[in-house]
């Protein structure tokens, strides 16, 4: 029996026969084999780099908005911080790798060219967020499958959605921001900006509001009230003069139920903003409903003739009739309008009153339309924004009879035609007004430039005017505007108190955060990013991290070419 430590198998010596090649004869065969044809190592090389270059923040960006001031505030502000995170924000949308869609969800139209923007940006195979109150209100639209979005309160994360919508991901930020089980009033107000007009700040000063109207979808989006405290607006609006702005648009869903979630009101934070406006500056009051002015009718006629306020105020009526008023859940009746406006053009004198009219609302007849023109003959406002009623989807009004479509375009056009009946500004010629100027004319012809009761004057295109206050004889007055000549003896005044931004400049950078930006790589961190990274004490924000990605990328191309040159 053999042993457990006997060879199963033969010695490799004996298993080899007589009959095979020897060594010799096996080397001398290799030189008729003809090596299969290998890749290029670069083209390999060429094609991984191509695969892994979607690096975020190289992209150009197409952004825009619809909709209210507000709204055009949250679209300043994820351009800044897009553009001070290394993303190019560009103005033509074909050259955009990525369109970002700011809605406004407040008539079927705004909504209508929404949808049809992202539409024509899948045609065109580029990326898409979208951000603003339709996809706030309605995330489940068909049409928003599968894309990334921005909710209202989350403009201060753009930067995270878009860097994983331009690798192919879905992204939703939706949340409300809260401090302590209240909820705030939204993003930071020191965040990055790129202002549409260098010369001018719009500052949120809450988002929401206190009513449930009938109609409104708005409210679906931006909720109720939610006040920024005072100390903050106030810094963000001496930030802004300090960077040559010399106008501020106070906005939100309603100026006049401002603080009373916090304890404080819109005088007080007015009287407190006034203070920091320098000569020649001036403040613009946006949108407030009737109900909550009320309250402070004496100190509002006391701020709006301080010469640094503009005499300007929104009062949206929407309807004269009481009973279409009540359908609406206004919470005020036409005698409530009335009184603020008897009250504030006698105490402010030529004060500009701009006003909504909804025309066609459920149930109202033709007895409620009637009332509505007679306000408008009374008051001849000269702004004046007429609307069509739209039912919007999930609004209770939508679920009321509605006024048949024709009825409604007729009542329309008939409100239309007084309010072009008459010229508010015919008066005016022959007047000596000091004007701030801040715009270009639309035709660019003339600047654009408003006196205290913020009336538009148009006049000469003149360099050394942009951002002045200057005095003009007024010669011309149309429907819409007056045109002024400058006055020969007068110089211009400059109202700003630093060197207005570039257009397209980011403003809110320090210059420490400039460089930083700028640098990518740099010495000892003394600063945080919520987009950059600490390595030992060596801050690297987000070009510095473009920067390493494709250091190490080269590093290892060429690692490999050595390793295929020696193996």
């Amino acid at each position: 029996m053999p042993s457990a430590c006997d060879s199963l198998i033969d010695d490799i010596e004996d298993m080899v026969s007589a009959s095979d090649p020897t060594p010799h004869e096996r080397q001398s065969a290799r030189k008729t084999i003809i090596p299969r044809a290998r890749k290029r190592k670069e083209q390999l090389l060429s094609e991984e780099l191509q695969a892994d270059s979607v690096i975020p923040g190289t992209q150009k960006i197409w952004m825009k908005t619809w909709g209210c001031s507000h709204n055009n505030s949250d679209g300043e502000y994820m351009a800044g911080q897009l553009a001070a995170s290394g993303y190019k924000m560009t103005e033509n949308p074909s050259e955009a790798d990525l369109w970002l869609l700011n809605s406004c969800t407040v008539k079927n139209p705004a909504e209508d060219h929404f949808r049809n923007s992202i539409k024509r940006a899948q045609e065109q195979q580029k990326k898409v967020v979208v951000a603003g109150c339709v996809p706030q209100a309605q995330p489940r639209m068909d049409y928003l499958k599968g894309l990334s979005i921005i909710g209202v309160q989350q403009i201060d994360r753009v930067v995270e959605v878009v860097d994983e919508a331009v690798k192919g991901h879905s992204v939703r930020l939706l949340g409300q921001k809260k401090d302590g089980g209240r909820r705030l009033g939204g993003a930071r107000l020191d965040l990055p900006k790129i202002r549409k007009n260098p010369l001018i700040e719009i500052i949120s000063i809450n988002t929401g509001c206190l009513n449930a109207c009938t109609y409104c979808k708005t409210k679906h989006a931006r909720g109720d009230l939610a006040s920024y405290p005072i100390d903050e607006l106030v810094e963000r609006a001496r930030q802004s003069f300090q960077e040559g702005v010399c106008e501020i648009w106070l906005t939100s869903e309603d100026t006049g139920a401002y603080g009373r979630d916090i304890g404080t009101d819109l005088p007080t934070l007015l009287w407190r903003l006034v203070e920091e406006i320098p000569d020649g500056a001036m403040l613009r009051l946006g949108m407030t409903n009737p109900p909550y002015i009320l309250e402070h009718l004496e100190e509002m006629a006391k701020i709006l003739n301080h010469p640094r306020v503009y005499a300007f105020l929104h009062v949206p009526v929407q309807s004269a009739s009481d009973s279409v008023l009540m359908d609406m859940k206004r919470e005020y009746c036409i005698d409530d309008f009335r009184r603020v406006v008897d009250f504030l053009k006698e105490r402010v004198p030529g004060i500009t009153i701009a006003t909504d009219i909804i025309c066609g609302f459920p149930g109202e007849t033709d007895e409620d339309f009637q009332e509505t023109v007679e306000l408008v003959r009374l008051y001849r406002f000269p702004s004046l924004f007429i609307n069509q009623f739209y039912p919007r989807p999930g609004t209770p009004a939508a679920k009321m009879e509605q006024v048949p479509a024709h009825v409604k375009k007729q009542r329309t056009k008939e409100l239309s035609q007084l309010f072009h009946s008459y010229n508010p500004y015919d008066h005016k010629i022959g007047e000596r007004q000091h004007v701030l100027v801040t715009e270009e004319s639309f035709d660019a012809q003339y600047y654009v430039a408003h006196n205290k009761f913020y009336e538009q004057v148009l006049v000469p295109k003149r360099p050394e005017f942009k951002g002045k206050m200057i005095e003009v004889d007024i010669y011309e007055a149309g429907k819409h505007f007056l045109k002024g000549r400058p006055v020969d003896d007068s110089k211009p005044f400059t109202p700003s108190i630093a060197t207005p931004l570039q257009k397209g400049e980011v403003s809110g950078l320090t210059q420490e955060l400039t460089a930083h930006l700028a640098n990518g790589i740099q010495g000892p961190a003394s600063l945080s990013s919520s987009s950059g990274l600490l390595i030992g004490s060596y801050s690297l924000d987000r070009e510095g991290l473009k920067m390493l990605g494709i250091g190490l990328a080269l590093g290892a191309a060429i690692l490999a070419f050595i390793l295929e040159k020696l193996y």
